[in-house]
């Protein structure tokens, strides 16, 4: 997550840098997102097959080395390629981590857990935006590239010393599906379809506002890029508070109490973001923002290993991989959007959406539970 977050503060400077429009700059995130869930279709069976633990080693050894060619990119192009070879090994490492917690946990736990594991998500988007900014205000931004690759080859050394008792637990005790099967149950599946629809949206809409907040701030209210990304880093101050508190928060207001608190608190927000006329509004509204979409995303990630229970891996990804390419398309088009529309109403027509979306969450699961309790 901070590798992904880390460009969202630099746009302005990349388009100062490279005389470049933001529209054109904002390829750093749209195209590292669009590789990312394609990627998707790739690890989902070869974690299953070959072991997740194993699989998301290399795949960190791999993040460091592109870290390392964005550092040295000399023109544009050259970095969105940098940044495309980044998002091929990064694709692998949150899904198959989730994956790896959806085999160990019961479901009754998983949640909780996921909420634990989630807090490295959660420290990533906190990260990225905080440095990316700082480093880019300080250092330069080639120098944001350079202390993730540190980060990425350290991680991947404390992976390997850890490999061989770690990665026998994330083995599957039965044989994965075909991959072509396992595309034709979630075609043949109504509540998948639906499920990974929303993935899409929630990617569009969430992320698409989190990539263009700190550009809002920064000319809307004339703060330094430093300040704007340390403003939108309480996003993930907001989902670490969620994180420490979830065993209450899960056990108070249930699956449906947290998709549908978390969409409604998201969007208030991102409303109070969009037309305060003081900056320092958004930082406890990004606070809440964080936390409301911990809520809701946690819920997402439980069903999500639900998909297909006997490829667990394949299932994850499908899911990240949707939420990725809603990523992709909504960074483009808020990005497009802001060189023709006011940014205010950008982001409070994307609030909107999010609210909708966890209403509509929220009645789907409690329908589900229903139908279920009627067929038990």
């Amino acid at each position: 997550m901070t590798v992904q977050r880390i460009c969202d503060p630099m746009l302005p400077e990349l388009s100062r840098v490279f005389s470049a429009p933001i529209s054109e700059t904002s390829k750093v995130i749209s195209f590292f997102a669009i590789t990312y869930g394609l990627m998707q279709l790739f690890y989902g069976p070869v974690g299953d097959r070959f072991g997740k633990y194993r699989v998301v080693m290399l795949a960190t050894l791999g993040c460091s080395l592109g870290c390392v060619l964005s550092g040295f990119s000399e023109d544009l192009d050259v970095l969105v390629a940098a940044r495309v070879a980044t998002a091929l090994a990064a694709a692998a490492i949150i899904p198959l981590s989730l994956a790896w917690v959806g085999d160990a946990v019961h479901y009754e736990q998983r949640q909780e857990t996921l909420a634990r594991v989630g807090l490295g998500t959660m420290l990533g988007i906190t990260a990225g935006q905080l440095f990316g900014g700082l480093l880019t205000d300080t250092l330069g931004w080639r120098w944001a590239f350079g202390l993730m690759a540190t980060a990425f080859a350290t991680v991947s050394f404390l992976l390997w010393q850890q490999l061989k008792r770690l990665d026998p637990a994330a083995q599957q005790t039965h044989a994965p599906l075909g991959f072509f099967k396992q595309l034709q149950q979630v075609a043949h599946n109504p509540w998948a379809r639906i499920f990974l629809s929303m993935a899409l949206i929630e990617g569009a809409t969430v992320f698409g506002a989190l990539a263009v907040t700190a550009a809002h701030l920064h000319q809307v209210h004339h703060i330094s890029l430093t300040m704007a990304g340390g403003t939108t880093a309480f996003f993930g101050l907001g989902g670490m508070a969620y994180m420490a508190t979830a065993k209450i928060t899960i056990r108070r207001f249930g699956e449906v109490g947290l998709a549908r608190n978390g969409g409604i608190g998201f969007g208030a927000a991102f409303v109070v973001i969009a037309f305060s006329p003081w900056w320092q509004l958004a930082l406890p509204s990004c606070f809440v923002a964080g936390f409301s979409f911990a809520m809701f995303h946690n819920t997402m990630q439980a069903k999500a290993t639900q998909l297909l229970p006997k490829a667990r891996a394949t299932g994850v990804t499908l899911f990240a991989g949707f939420m990725f390419f809603g990523q992709s398309l909504g960074v483009v088009v808020l990005a497009e959007l802001f060189n023709h529309v006011n940014s205010h109403y950008v982001l409070a027509a994307d609030a909107l959406v999010v609210c909708s979306l966890g209403l509509f969450l929220s009645r789907a699961i409690a329908k589900r539970n229903v139908t279920q309790a009627d067929h038990a």
